[in-house]
């Protein structure tokens, strides 16, 4: 009898290089995200940069220095809020190809801007630059999720999109090596020391750009266009298999079917109709509340600003020195890096979205509190006493260690969720829409996090902010029991089966109740399946009457 590979009950031909390269060329992406995550809090400790802006002017209150450091941080945020808000209408505009060009050109174009400011410490520039920059990487989170999501087959979907949390920390990583690297090697009294980190931005922006021409267009988004002879031919070459195969023939059958249903559900509306079936639709409020709820609850937990100032935390979990710190934030970069690809690998598709998600969270929860606790009971340690006992000591580095473990959790749970869920749950018609808003509320709350952190940590105190995000992360562990539909191994097109269950038991008993009611490609699949099997056990029993 046969194993089942990645490919599942579809042939295995749709496991293919050519899959692999879209999965690469879209998850790379990924990386942009993350290299300025890592880059920005690491090059804010670098002395070069300390001094070129100011970040420590004795003329500044610490509150001051805390919000200048809180703007220059997040302002790829706030240019990150207007790319999400401007992706859904250019990546269905343009298709996702080309708005994957666009983006990498505004991305590589900030950045220089930012870089150029090493020239005369213009604040201005940097502002500006960054800004520009977040706008083109704003655009990945939607333009990304929304193509691996289209071109995967539903048994590896969940691994495809998790490439791009994962090239997240692929970014993460290689930024945290960099700035420890340049912080080591390359003297403090030039420029260089942050510049040469910073330049893996355009490094990045350039092969994603270039290998882009090398991929297909997504078979979906061509559909939807009308554009369906091209769209053939992209599936029948995704899918490594003729046009007039089974299961290509099925999944055209079925994204035309979901497109029909919409289009005769919206007939007569006007441009603003997805934006007013988004709204009105009860289905799509459910799917728009696990978009805000998994945005808010994953950003708030904390694992963001330890990801964005992670040197600062280490400090305060009384790792002494900056170099020792940005070493010690250089590894949490390849915790996290292999986390996301042992999630990506291994549990997403396999035990599934709602149980990775859950002990992530669990981990993270767990991390937070101790963390909080450490850090209310030695209160020292945060402040910079080094006269610690031993016992202190062993807590501190406890504390140190729970930090990885709550980038394991992190990476195990929210950071493959925030992505996949917004990519999976929307139909075709609204899922860029869908996609932009979902990461339009993430960048918002990603940039209020990363603006009021510094300053968090003066008014609540460094404890009372951890006993915040553990709570946060609390509250997500319940609201995702409860409210988060397991979605593993189920075709796009059959997703709508379980949004239109009862409120009360998408979360719960989604997937259990709508077992049996798939698409015409899950249903083709599981036939020829079983056709096999029979096939294969009749094969067993003939040779052993034969012997």
């Amino acid at each position: 009898m046969q194993r089942k590979g990645l490919h599942g009950d579809a042939p295995k031909e749709v496991i293919n290089w050519k899959l692999w390269y879209g999965v690469f060329v879209f998850g790379l992406m990924g990386a942009a995200r993350g290299l300025d995550e890592g880059l920005i809090g690491t090059s804010a400790k670098q002395p070069s940069f300390i001094k070129l802006f100011g970040l420590k002017d004795p003329s500044l209150s610490k509150s001051e220095q805390a919000q200048l450091l809180g703007n220059i941080a997040s302002m790829v945020q706030m240019g990150s809020i207007l790319g999400a808000l401007i992706a859904f209408y250019l990546t269905d505009k343009i298709g996702r190809l080309w708005a994957t060009r666009q983006l990498c050109a505004l991305w590589v174009l900030g950045i220089t801007i930012f870089l150029c400011a090493s020239t005369n410490g213009s604040l201005a520039m940097v502002y500006v630059g960054r800004f520009i920059a977040g706008v083109g990487i704003g655009q990945t989170t939607v333009v990304a999720p929304t193509y691996l999501a289209e071109i995967a087959p539903r048994t590896v979907r969940g691994l495809a999109v998790c490439m791009f949390s994962g090239s997240v920390y692929l970014g993460i990583m290689l930024a945290y090596f960099a700035s420890w690297g340049s912080r080591m090697h390359i003297s403090s009294s030039t420029n260089l020391q942050w510049i040469i980190p910073n330049l893996m931005h355009i490094y990045f922006a350039s092969i994603i750009f270039g290998l882009s021409f090398f991929a297909k267009e997504s078979p979906r988004w061509l559909i939807k266009v009308g554009r369906h002879e091209q769209a053939a031919k992209n599936l029948s070459n995704l899918r490594n298999l003729d046009q007039d195969h089974w299961f290509v023939q099925s999944e055209i059958m079925d994204i035309n079917d979901q497109l029909d249903r919409e289009r005769e559900a919206t007939h007569g509306t006007t441009w603003f109709g997805p934006v007013r079936e988004l709204f009105t639709i009860k289905t799509n409020r459910y799917r728009l509340m696990l978009s805000v709820f998994s945005q808010l609850l994953s950003q708030w937990s904390g694992a963001s600003s330890i990801t964005i100032y992670a040197a600062d935390y280490f400090a305060m979990m009384g790792t002494t020195g900056d170099n020792e710190a940005l070493y010690a934030t250089a590894i949490f970069g390849v915790v996290k890096f292999v986390s996301a690809i042992i999630c990506a690998f291994f549990l997403i598709d396999y035990i599934g979205r709602k149980r990775s998600l859950m002990t992530g969270i669990t981990l993270q929860f767990v991390s937070m509190l101790y963390m909080a606790l450490f850090l209310v009971i030695d209160k020292g340690v945060a402040e910079g006493n080094e006269d610690q006992t031993p016992s202190q000591k062993r807590a501190a580095m406890g504390a140190i260690v729970m930090i990885y473990v709550s980038g394991f959790g992190w990476a195990l749970g929210w950071n493959s969720i925030q992505y996949l869920i917004n990519s999976e749950i929307y139909p075709l018609r609204l899922r860029a829409l869908g996609g932009s808003f979902a990461m339009t509320f993430h960048f918002v709350n990603q940039y209020g996090n990363s603006k009021a952190v510094p300053s968090m940590f003066i008014g609540m105190t460094t404890g009372g902010t951890m006993f915040f995000f553990s709570t946060i992360t609390a509250i997500g562990l319940v609201w995702a029991w409860f409210f988060l539909p397991e979605l593993a191994n189920k075709s796009l097109e059959a997703v709508d089966a379980v949004f239109a269950l009862p409120w009360y038991q998408i979360g719960r008993r989604g997937k259990e109740l709508t077992q049996n009611i798939g698409s015409v490609n899950e249903i083709v699949s599981q036939e020829k399946e079983k056709m096999e099997m029979h096939e294969d056990v009749r094969e067993v029993n003939d040779a052993s009457r034969r012997v």
